[in-house]
């Protein structure tokens, strides 16, 4: 009797301790993939973010004009102007076009006397003068520019010649315009195209004085005939 009960029990005992190792290795198997569903999901968003950041990289280029490297220059108008009336033919490309303005000032300002003015005009044209301008630009952004001036004695101003002769054209496109009392361009636009023969010079726009004030339609109608619209 007492090697039967020793057996049950010691059978009991074998068949407690089998259970519990099943248990514990159990417990143990489930563990792992706990732990690797976390290595996962910590790496998707990393692998997600990847393609937004460059997305938002190109976006901001974009939106900051990095890639407009093949893009045409910009366009200036560069003018003289004593009465007046050529700088409202420039305000008004500038307000058609965008373009930016420079003004040729004389480093030694003309007189306001008009009679005076047409003797000083006629002797810097018979001495060949090149009268000092107060400021300088940097044309090397653009690649149109509007050139006005007002005709003096059937030509340019002298002070346009300084200019043609302090900076380089070539390759940009020259867009004459002026205004007189009459004789129009006289040989101003083949001066121009003596002095910078590597530029493309345009059709030119000719205004007379009276006309200065409301040129809205003739300069639109101009650009369009040139190309230069906007």
């Amino acid at each position: 009797m007492k090697s039967r009960l020793l057996k049950k029990v010691l059978s009991a005992v074998i068949a407690g301790t089998a259970v519990f190792c099943l248990a514990a290795c159990s417990g143990g198997a489930e563990s792992e993939p706990a732990a690797s569903d976390q290595t996962e999901a910590d790496a998707e968003p990393q692998t997600a973010e990847e393609p937004e950041t460059t997305e938002a990289v190109q976006e901001e280029n974009a939106e900051n004009g990095e890639e407009s490297s093949g893009e045409d220059g910009g366009a200036l108008i560069v003018y003289f102007s004593w009465s007046g009336n050529t700088e409202a033919v420039a305000q008004e490309i500038q307000s058609q076009t965008g373009a930016d303005l420079f003004e040729i000032v004389p480093a030694q300002p003309y007189t306001d006397d008009y009679d005076e003015l047409l003797d000083i005009a006629q002797e810097e044209q018979s001495s060949d003068a090149r009268p000092a301008i107060a400021d300088t630009v940097d044309l090397s952004g653009y690649d149109t520019i509007f050139l006005g001036f007002p005709n003096w004695w059937g030509d340019m101003p002298m002070i346009i010649y300084t200019f043609l002769d302090e900076y380089d054209l070539s390759g940009k496109t020259v867009a004459p315009f002026n205004t007189s009392g009459g004789s129009g361009f006289s040989d101003s636009l083949d001066t121009i195209a003596e002095m910078e023969p590597e530029a493309r010079i345009t059709e030119g726009l000719s205004l007379g004085s009276s006309e200065a004030e409301d040129c809205s339609d003739t300069v639109s109608g101009w650009l369009g005939s040139i190309g230069l619209a906007e």
